[in-house]
C-alpha cells in the first residue's frame, strides 16, 4: 500500500465518519484547526483506520499527529511494519 492509497483511504473516511467534502483535505490539513477533528472525533478515527493495518493501533502511535499526513505517514510505517 503506498502513501497515496492511504491518503485516498483517510479521505474517505472523513468523509463517510465526519461529512467533510474531500476537497477541503490535504495532506497539510490540520486535523483540529482545518478539519474539526477534536480528540473525541480523534478516537472514532482511530477505529476506522484499523482496517488499514488489520491490527489494534496503539494509542500512542498518533499522539505526534496533527496533520493528515502525520496520519499517513503513521499508517504506512505500521503497515509496512506489519508486512515484514
Amino acid at each position: 500500500m503506498t502513501k497515496d492509497d492511504i491518503f485516498q483511504r483517510i479521505v474517505t473516511i472523513l468523509h463517510e465518519t465526519f461529512d467533510i467534502e474531500p476537497d477541503r483535505i490535504s495532506p497539510s490539513s490540520a486535523l483540529k484547526d482545518d478539519l474539526d477533528i477534536d480528540s473525541i472525533d480523534a478516537v472514532d478515527l482511530i477505529v476506522q483506520l484499523k482496517p488499514i493495518v488489520g491490527k489494534r493501533l496503539q494509542p500512542d502511535a498518533f499522539k505526534s499527529v496533527r496533520t493528515v499526513q502525520d496520519i499517513v505517514d503513521a499508517l504506512y510505517v505500521l503497515v509496512h511494519d506489519s508486512a515484514a
